[in-house]
């Protein structure tokens, strides 16, 4: 099956899935990245991936299929921010692992060819403004780089929470009324109805879903201001 047909198909399977809130979504959502990724479409390809991560925190071929994507898109610290979220779930994954590998290889090249360029260049030393300001630059980079990796840790673990108190409140669904319930508060256990144990838990899910967004939307700024950071640092050395 070529990858324009297996991208037709996994699309109409996934809407399907979508609407009946079919447990394989996660499989068939990587699927269909893989076949983006065919296609050449990283972009699509890192989307998919990112809703599979989304609605499934555990699913580790999602973080594979994403960082892949973003290895092709050059983008080489959200990758590496990916895979460390992998690793933390299953630290010996060998295809993550090697994606790390590759990183590290791609970053040595890129560094090779930016100290090429400075050392062939008429005038190899910077000026005190320009100097200063790749400093800067640099140090800004660095600092959102590790904020970017601490939101990702967070908002994996969000999701991961947000994805057992769905799970519970399922189960508490087929108790009856009378039912002995509890619910933690603190490091003791109170007894409640189970009408108040599901109240607690929707309002639970209501601030996890809050804070996930929030974090996304940040994450989601922070790559395009390293992003566009990266590249002024690329320019002003490569000008100098």
């Amino acid at each position: 099956m070529s990858y324009e047909a297996a991208l037709t198909v996994f699309t109409i399977i996934t809407v399907q899935c979508y609407r009946a809130n079919f447990d394989s979504l996660c499989l068939f959502l990587s699927t269909r990245s893989a076949s983006y990724g065919g296609l050449q479409n990283w972009k699509l390809a890192a989307e998919d991936a990112k809703e599979c991560i989304r609605l499934d925190p555990s699913f580790i071929k999602g973080y594979y299929r994403l960082a892949a994507a973003q290895i092709e898109l050059k983008d080489y610290d959200a990758a590496m921010a990916t895979i460390r979220q992998g690793l933390s779930l299953e630290n010996n994954n060998v295809q993550l692992l090697k994606q790390m590998r590759i990183i590290k290889q791609a970053q040595k090249v890129e560094a090779a060819k930016l100290a090429s360029k400075a050392a062939s260049a008429s005038n190899a030393t910077l000026d005190e403004g320009a100097s200063r300001e790749l400093r800067e630059l640099r140090g800004q980079y660095n600092q959102g780089n590790q904020e970017f990796g601490t939101l990702q840790a967070n908002l994996t673990k969000a999701q991961r929470e947000h994805k057992m108190t769905e799970i519970t409140k399922t189960e508490l669904d087929d108790l009856t009324e009378e039912t002995k319930c509890y619910r933690s508060i603190g490091k003791m256990f109170m007894q409640s109805t189970r009408t108040d144990v599901t109240a607690h838990l929707d309002k639970q899910m209501q601030d996890l879903k809050k804070s996930e967004g929030d974090m996304t939307q940040k994450m989601e700024y922070l790559e395009r201001k390293m992003k566009s950071q990266r590249q002024n640092i690329e320019e002003l050395t490569a000008a100098n």
